[in-house]
């Protein structure tokens, strides 16, 4: 993996605090293709309820939930652990709850980044209470060496090093997330 590659988008105002490529556009959508065939095979007798974790998630959901071959539901929901800094604080707080009730349901979170795990672990806490019939995880990223809480994951799209990443969802100040590919951030936050 290089510098920017000519599949990805990047705009001229983000270049500068962009550093290599870490997971290019061609390969996020061969890697989300294959996950939604998976998450298609192991659900085809219960579609899940997709829940999107906002809003890094979201340009993942969006091609994931295209990506699986079932008719699937979604809803989403929005938590706090970093607020404008680009490491967790460890604190989770709730910012958006789902609308739907998850008793006796498939439930999938859809989640963009899985770095200390601290987050993701609340979230399975809180969501298990609900009384799902499943709760899985599908998480476009693992930072690998970085967490503090084991997880078990069913699905993860790419394992990458411990560095600050964005595009494709994920943002520094709510920037970058326009952008097709991943890439290390430079700049300051």
């Amino acid at each position: 993996m290089g510098s920017l590659q000519s599949d990805d988008f990047t705009a001229q105002w983000a270049a500068h605090d962009l550093g290599d490529v870490v997971v290019s556009a061609k390969e996020v959508r061969d890697r989300v293709r294959e996950l939604g065939r998976q998450i298609t095979q192991d659900y085809a007798q219960n579609p899940p309820l997709l829940v999107c974790v906002l809003k890094g998630a979201i340009n993942f959901m969006s091609d994931l939930m295209r990506a699986i071959e079932l008719p699937v539901e979604v809803d989403f929901m929005a938590v706090s652990s970093y607020g404008a800094a680009t490491k967790t604080s460890g604190v989770v707080r709730i910012v958006k709850d789902l609308d739907v009730d998850l008793a006796d349901r498939d439930v999938l979170i859809v989640e963009d980044v899985v770095d200390s795990g601290l987050t993701l672990n609340y979230l399975r806490q809180y969501l298990g209470a609900r009384s799902p019939r499943s709760l899985e995880v599908c998480a476009l990223l693992l930072k690998e060496g970085e967490q503090r809480v084991e997880q078990e994951l069913k699905y993860v799209g790419f394992t990458i090093d411990s560095h600050f990443v964005v595009g494709y969802g994920l943002d520094v100040n709510e920037r970058y997330r326009n952008l097709d590919a991943i890439y290390t951030f430079t700049g300051q936050a």
